[in-house]
């Protein structure tokens, strides 16, 4: 992908299918290569967003909204309602922007239950005990197997553990939101190297969500682009990801990609916004409480990583 595409923000719809099948728009964050969801039930215009970026410059340690604020603009040109503030994990390299999108649209906020686990694995890392309360900071937490609705829309949440060990799809109609699961079918599947990631759970997770009927539509986390085309993509079908994904396409052993996977992850840096990213998103996108200067602090580990 050329440098000059990766700095824009592609929007992509992806046009419901039929009865029970959702309307999804792509929104693509170029500095993280995240992809950020609408999806919408066309009979009733309500919609959930899911994995919105709140920006942040990891080199001067400032935010800013034109992400969320795209998303809105969105909504708004399209007639849509806010019913539901979706997050499929707390993101290592964005940070969400769960809370500020609960201010202004009114509209829940939601994540695993497993975050329980993951908010207890960073208290160690961090060195700060108490401090996350998935509770107090997320409206509803989602365990397998339960279902909500998007409008008149089911959705289903599977328990999806690798990345991290509390990442969870949604599954509404013919949709899947997998978030880092896979990559394109020309790229292959995410990392699984982060604390709580595993990389065998990774495999079994991917084999889930590929089990799903062959139609489809898999909308995955992240990017970052692929040799022979020049744009951002992030759908394609279970059929596609089975026929073409080089990592896990119909024929591959568990064991020969548990070992590419692990060889791969060994070479890879951590994202450069993960120690700032995780304080927030385990407050479900909230900065920590401002000290007596009226700023908020982070906390870094040093000679941790």
């Amino acid at each position: 992908m050329s440098p000059s595409k990766l700095q824009q923000r592609f929007v992509r719809h992806s046009a419901s299918r039929g009865p029970g099948s959702p309307d999804v728009w792509g929104i693509y964050e170029p500095d993280t290569g995240s992809i950020q969801y609408i999806c919408a039930d066309p009979a009733t215009k309500k919609a959930a967003l899911i994995d919105v970026a709140w920006n942040f410059d990891p080199k001067n340690y400032r935010f800013s909204t034109e992400s969320m604020d795209q998303v809105l603009d969105l909504v708004r040109e399209n007639g849509l309602s806010v019913e539901w503030v979706l997050d499929t994990h707390p993101h290592a390299d964005h940070v969400m922007a769960s809370a500020h999108l609960k201010e202004r649209t009114g509209a829940p906020t939601a994540i695993g239950d497993k975050v329980h686990d993951i908010a207890a694995l960073w208290e160690e890392i961090y060195n700060m005990h108490g401090v996350f309360d998935p509770e107090r900071d997320f409206d509803r937490l989602f365990a397998e197997g339960e279902t909500f609705r998007i409008g008149e829309l089911d959705v289903r949440v599977m328990l999806s553990p690798g990345h991290t060990l509390g990442s969870i799809t949604y599954v509404c109609g013919n949709a899947a939101f997998t978030h880092d699961t896979l990559m394109q079918p020309d790229v292959g599947t995410a990392r699984a190297d982060f604390p709580g990631g595993n990389t065998a759970q990774l495999w079994d997770s991917i084999q889930d969500i590929l089990a799903l009927p062959a139609d489809t539509r898999l909308f995955v986390g992240h990017d970052y682009g692929a040799e022979g085309r020049d744009e951002p993509m992030w759908e394609a079908t279970v059929a596609e990801h089975k026929a073409e994904n080089p990592h896990v396409k119909d024929g591959t052993r568990r064991e020969d990609w548990i070992k590419r996977r692990d060889e791969r992850d060994a070479t890879l840096p951590l994202p450069a916004r993960i120690l700032a990213a995780l304080q927030i998103n385990l407050r479900g996108g909230r900065l920590p409480p401002a000290e007596d200067d009226g700023r908020a602090y982070l906390k870094l580990p040093v000679n941790r990583f």
